[in-house]
């Protein structure tokens, strides 16, 4: 399967991670390869983990147009809502005919580093390093193809609050440790692909 475009999907890896800035065109991505995977059989599955959740009235519209644009693009992808037990999610819905969508992994990440006086469910989840160590045990167990969306936040100045400074610098290694436990790695920036890692894009 070749490319189509900056948004068009590579033939499938049995997991690929796509890392990117806001709006680079990341999720389009994977939606992408979600399509072409349903697209190759009628059997085929796939299944979005969405980790995103509205705390405000800004993020509940942001939710919903993603919501809506996702369904225009790709009617048969499921949705999973799932903020806090990814690796779990991924490893319930992964069969041989599925492939998992995960969107995103930055969001999970800050939900599993939330106070637990800031957001109740943090109470009853995992501590975020169990969390963090079970990711890559659910891509190594999983049937069928993975495919994760991660932002890249650490390219700029370097922030001046500690917390802040602790969530890039856990983020970074977080998307290090995904990365080598992933087939296949592709930088968006501006819609266009680049292989950081499983052959040439």
């Amino acid at each position: 399967m070749s490319e189509e475009g900056g948004h068009g999907a590579a033939d499938i890896a049995a997991s690929e991670f796509i890392l990117g800035g806001q709006k680079s065109g990341k999720s389009r991505r994977g939606e992408a390869l979600a399509a072409a995977w349903l697209a190759r059989s009628p059997a085929h599955r796939a299944v979005l983990v969405a980790t995103g959740q509205a705390w405000d009235d800004e993020m509940r519209q942001r939710i919903a147009l993603h919501q809506f644009e996702r369904a225009a693009r790709v009617p048969a992808l499921e949705t999973i809502e799932e903020p806090l037990r990814v690796p779990e999610a991924v490893m319930a819905a992964s069969t041989p005919e599925t492939l998992v969508l995960v969107d995103c992994l930055t969001l999970w990440l800050t939900h599993l580093m939330m106070p637990p006086e800031l957001d109740p469910a943090r109470a009853a989840g995992p501590d975020w390093q169990d969390g963090v160590a079970l990711l890559p045990e659910a891509l190594a167990v999983a049937q069928g193809p993975v495919v994760l969306v991660s932002n890249e936040i650490g390219l700029g100045v370097i922030p001046l609050g500690a917390e802040t400074r602790a969530f890039v610098d856990v983020l970074g290694r977080l998307n290090q440790q995904v990365a080598a436990a992933c087939e296949r790695v592709t930088l968006m920036a501006a819609g266009l692909p680049l292989r950081l890692k499983g052959g040439a894009a």
